[in-house]
């Protein structure tokens, strides 16, 4: 006697085809959801706020009200979300790893490059919604402080858009080194020894007319308003310190073993 096997039809989603796929919009919002739902990316981002409008109070609450124009203040108010939205970026890709979910992102979207693509596009956004809330503080702070001094608003319109590229590129740069080492520790601690390590460097002469040209800290876009040159300085950074490593670390990824 045999028993008969009846397959039942599985229902597919509204819309839905064996082919189809998430869009890069819907992976950029999952890969928002994972800097900001995640213990550690939000205090990350509660940290940033917090020390933006302690570093911004202190600066105006100290030296000569002329001094606190929108620029300078500015310099400080960035400098938080500059260093701990790196850590952000860091985390958003070792994570991956460190928390063993590659396996299932990369099953669920086999091609592990619009994954990285939707990493990177979390990161602008975030980066840039940054920017607007330090802006936002810093303004305020210049408002209450020093309203009505000469030269208070002076380059405030290209200072806007520097902070934007600062910021932005401090993100990337630990998508990039995230991506590369694949790891949280290494990647952290690359991140803030290149610098460091570079500027001592720079101190010696002989590297002196070559600093400029490959300065890993950005930190002339958020001072001041940068010249011609300033910008050919920052863009060699830029493509040497971020887009070079980050094409190096989506190589690495594509190509990278995933075990469970």
């Amino acid at each position: 006697m045999s028993t008969a096997t009846v397959t039942l039809p599985i229902a597919a989603a509204p819309g839905a085809s064996a082919s189809s796929r998430p869009g890069l919009g819907r992976l950029t919002r999952v890969e928002l959801r994972k800097m900001l739902d995640t213990r550690a990316g939000f205090w990350l981002q509660v940290a940033t706020v917090g020390l933006t409008v302690v570093a911004v109070v202190i600066r105006l609450a100290v030296g000569n009200p002329q001094d606190h124009t929108f620029r300078s203040v500015l310099e400080v108010g960035l400098a938080p979300a500059s260093v701990l939205l790196a850590v952000v970026g860091i985390l958003l890709v070792t994570s991956e790893w460190s928390q063993r979910t590659g396996l299932i992102t990369f099953t669920l979207v086999p091609v592990r490059s619009r994954v990285l693509a939707a990493k990177l596009l979390a990161s602008l956004v975030l980066a840039l919604a940054a920017v607007a809330v330090c802006l936002a503080i810093v303004a305020v702070g210049v408002l209450l402080a020093a309203p009505g001094v000469d030269g208070t608003w002076s380059g405030a319109a290209a200072m806007v858009g520097q902070s934007a590229v600062y910021v932005t590129a401090s993100i990337v740069t630990g998508v990039a080194f995230g991506a590369i080492l694949l790891a949280s520790a290494p990647a952290i601690v690359a991140n803030f020894a290149l610098p460091t390590t570079w500027a001592a460097l720079a101190s010696i002469p002989v590297f002196a007319s070559v600093a400029p040209w490959v300065d890993p800290s950005f930190d002339g876009m958020s001072g001041n308003v940068l010249s011609t040159t300033q910008w050919a300085h920052a863009g060699t950074s830029l493509a040497l310190w971020t887009v070079l490593p980050l094409l190096l670390g989506a190589w690495r990824i594509t190509r990278r073993e995933i075990t469970s």
